[in-house]
């Protein structure tokens, strides 16, 4: 069974900076991707950033390029999102997902595993 929980979520003013953590178990970590989503009120959801199994590949959305890094500790099962420079559009419910050897970006619900989100409220 693989069960991924987010955590760090909060109220933030705009330019300030909040870090998620995913905490992964149930499964072999390192044989999985791990990509982070979010969904604002009333839109789909969207792709954030990925990384793969070993760490040392990464990609991000265009709109969070240079603000927002994704990381992982495959020692700890646990990946992280260092989120800089917070805007109100980055508000939404952050969720991580999990899929062997790819997330896929373009289609967020073909990544079969995920957590239950956690809430992300950026205030201008």
């Amino acid at each position: 069974q693989v069960y991924l929980v987010e955590s760090g979520g909060g109220l933030v003013q705009a330019a300030g900076s909040l870090r998620l953590t995913c905490a992964a178990s149930g499964f072999t970590f390192t044989d999985y991707a791990i990509g982070w989503f979010r969904q604002a009120p009333g839109k789909e959801r969207e792709f954030v950033a990925a990384i793969n199994r070993a760490g040392d590949s990464t990609t991000s959305a265009d709109s969070v390029k240079e603000r927002f890094a994704i990381s992982r500790d495959n020692a700890k099962a646990l990946v992280y999102l260092q989120m800089n420079s917070l805007k109100p559009e980055d508000t939404g419910v952050y969720y991580c997902a999990a899929r062997a050897r790819r997330i896929v970006e373009e289609s967020p619900m073909d990544n079969p595993y995920w957590g239950k989100g956690t809430l992300v409220t950026v205030s201008s």
